[in-house]
């Protein structure tokens, strides 16, 4: 598989993970520049059934899938081209370390866009710092999580 190949593939089993249908999200954009993933507002999704809100482990949860999106890019970036085994058993290995979630406003909004950027990456961990818009713009959460990518 090519470069382009792979991250196709990638954002397609991203697509498909059942946790991710759950949620509702969908990768939009996917490269070695950056991640995107949408999903739309559901009142399955509220922590606060008063206020009407996002619950905070939807949002963290969003940005660890943007920012692991974002870690297998840099993981495969470093790659030419990879058997579809060789990828599964790298793709199977690859894992959240760590992530910090700062929640800067009340989730509110008919769709959201989560986005993805890599800050560092190694042979064994990258870091990434991942947003949080909805569809006007406002900023509801940035988080910076660390993948194990080796």
């Amino acid at each position: 598989m090519t470069p382009e190949q792979l991250l196709n593939y990638i954002a397609a089993a991203f697509n498909e993970m059942p946790f991710n249908k759950l949620l509702g999200l969908t990768v939009t954009r996917f490269d070695e520049e950056g991640a995107e993933v949408r999903f739309r507002w559901s009142a399955q999704l509220v922590g606060n059934p008063l206020q009407q809100i996002l619950h905070g482990g939807v949002i963290a949860s969003v940005l660890d899938v943007a920012g692991g999106l974002m870690a297998v890019a840099s993981a495969l970036g470093r790659v030419s081209s990879v058997a579809p085994a060789e990828l599964a058993e790298r793709f199977g290995k690859m894992s959240t370390i760590d992530i910090r979630t700062d929640y800067l406003r009340p989730g509110r909004g008919e769709e959201f866009i989560a986005t993805a950027r890599v800050i560092r990456a190694g042979n064994k961990v990258a870091v990434c710092r991942m947003e949080l818009h909805n569809e006007q713009g406002l900023h509801i959460a940035l988080g910076t999580g660390t993948y194990l990518v080796g």
